[in-house]
């Protein structure tokens, strides 16, 4: 529970219409009760502003006359909602201690600030920083580097040198380090290229459930410092996700492709191997990238959803766009030839 005037000072908002209450969540400006805190980011819900039962929402100054509770004013409400959601979060507090099931190679180092939860195996020369929580029945293999103050949810795989950094989140059913998918072709039979490049994950990376991110096959795989995976992306051995940069669920990366700096990746995108996003690139949904972007912008491929019935016929005139070119240009050069 949180008086408005700790929370007010938590965003650098001015606290408008203060009213002696507790604050002991949040929610939608249609289901927030007294006691709970919203926001109003959105025009379109102005009227759920105007009705809400919350007990303080946070607005902008030129909203603050729709609000009939009190208000937190603030220059951006959603960024002050993801702020202040820190103070609300469903986890524990870290507990330090190693449980007494877990299996920890005598090699590796814990720190003593560290929670290691039931059943968790640890390899050997494995290092475990301050303020970590590995959850249960997570397995980190040998040669693994784990930072300060990060977490690991219960059933990540950590395959050997694999090393993670600071104030990292991977959720459950992530499997970091897995072999890439490396073969060479001998009279028709595949010869596997064993991966020994490992994984490097920066700090402030947060990694959501049943990701898996492959081992480099000389070199590592990278994710670097700030970026944010949704659940269910498979990134290939060598990729490089540069800083900042968020992609959205279900999408997959080919290997020894370099995304750059603060891009987004919507869902369901595909993006081919051994090419070079630029930085500052945005890519829409269920787009196939299958060349290198040079010059930063938005991007789009595929058509978008209409009748069945239209579409049917639109795929038919697509079909025909070859032939069709090939008449043009048989009409320019017989024009050019009257002429």
């Amino acid at each position: 529970m949180y008086s408005l005037e700790i929370l007010a000072d938590r965003v650098k908002g001015q606290l408008v219409n203060s009213k002696k209450i507790s604050i002991r969540g949040l929610a939608t400006l249609t289901d927030a009760q007294p006691d709970q805190l919203s926001f109003f980011a959105n025009p379109k819900y102005l009227k759920q502003l105007k009705t809400t039962s919350a007990g303080a929402v946070l607005v902008t100054p030129n909203m603050v006359s729709h609000v009939k509770s009190a208000a937190i004013v603030v220059d951006d409400p959603y960024v002050a909602y993801a702020t202040l959601s820190q103070l609300f979060d469903w986890r524990m507090p870290i507990s330090s201690g190693v449980h007494s099931s877990a299996v920890v190679a005598s090699s590796a180092t814990i720190d003593p600030t560290a929670e290691i939860c039931a059943h968790v195996v640890i390899g050997e020369n494995t290092v475990i920083g301050a303020n970590t929580y590995i959850g249960a029945n997570t397995v980190i293999g040998r040669d693994c580097r784990i930072g300060q103050s990060s977490r690991l949810e219960s059933g990540v795989q950590v395959y050997p040198d694999v090393h993670i950094g600071d104030r990292v989140i991977i959720h459950s059913g992530s499997i970091i380090g897995s072999d890439g998918f490396g073969f060479a072709q001998q009279n028709k039979q595949w010869i596997k290229i064993y991966q020994s490049g490992g994984v490097r994950i920066g700090h402030d990376v947060e990694i959501g459930a049943s990701v898996t991110i492959d081992r480099g096959a000389l070199s590592p795989t990278r994710i670097e410092n700030g970026v944010k995976l949704d659940n269910q992306i498979q990134i290939a051995h060598n990729v490089v996700v540069g800083e900042s940069t968020a992609i959205a669920g279900c999408v997959g990366i080919s290997g020894s492709t370099k995304i750059g700096k603060r891009c987004t990746l919507a869902g369901m995108v595909g993006v081919a191997g051994h090419l070079e996003i630029a930085d500052d690139t945005h890519v829409t949904a269920m787009t196939l990238v299958n060349k290198s972007i040079d010059t930063p912008g938005a991007y789009s491929s595929g058509t978008a959803l209409e009748p069945h019935q239209q579409w049917k016929r639109n795929v038919v005139r697509f079909r025909q766009l070859d032939e069709l070119a090939k008449r043009v240009k048989r009409l320019e050069n017989a024009q050019f030839d009257k002429s």
